[in-house]
């Protein structure tokens, strides 16, 4: 049996770009992964929650290099006043970024979590959003990366979903990190 969590009044959707969860090089389960996100947007929308789509603009060649296929964002964004998209220039969504004023702006006190790459961009968005005194919902089947390569001498491959599960963790006791995707519930920050 799932234990819901405490409602969130924002979700933030991390990097889910063109070129990481389809094409050549797609995360590991990206199919899966795109289920889960899609049904939190869903049921953040149905409930009125603030929807934010983080969206890199990586380094000239990179995969998600600005205004190329792979930098687009995957999955259809609904324009209106409680969803957002945020272009970000480094791996922390609030470095640089209006996401802090668009939360405080909309009375969030408590957001959801989920996206590309676990250890990069979700954790470092996450930790911020921890240190700016929100709670954190990180549903651990909703976030995702690539396996680690092999180093010789150093460590075998470290397969994608232990290195999603190492980046929850190191995030602290503090988020609600150990609770599936369905057990994400939302609010809206006005009612």
């Amino acid at each position: 049996m799932t234990t819901a969590a405490s409602p969130v009044e924002a979700l933030i959707v991390v990097d889910v770009q063109t070129a990481f969860v389809s094409g050549a090089n797609p995360v590991p389960d990206a199919a899966r992964l795109l289920e889960r996100v899609n049904d939190l947007l869903d049921r953040a929308r149905q409930a009125g929650a603030l929807v934010v789509h983080l969206q890199n603009d990586g380094a000239p060649g990179a995969d998600d290099e600005p205004n190329t296929p792979g930098w687009e964002l995957y999955l259809p964004v609904k324009s209106g006043p409680s969803e957002h998209v945020i272009r970000k220039p480094k791996d922390d969504g609030f470095d640089g970024t209006p996401l802090g004023e668009v939360l405080v702006g909309a009375g969030v006190r408590a957001v959801a979590i989920c996206g590309l790459m676990s250890e990069m961009c979700v954790q470092a968005t996450a930790r911020t959003a921890l240190a700016r005194g929100y709670r954190v919902a990180l549903p651990h089947d909703a976030h995702a990366t690539y396996d680690v390569p092999a180093v010789p001498d150093v460590s075998d491959v470290v397969p994608a979903h232990v290195v999603s599960r190492v980046a929850a963790w190191a995030l602290g006791d503090q988020p609600e990190n150990t609770v599936p995707a369905k057990a994400v519930t939302f609010t809206n920050a006005s009612a």
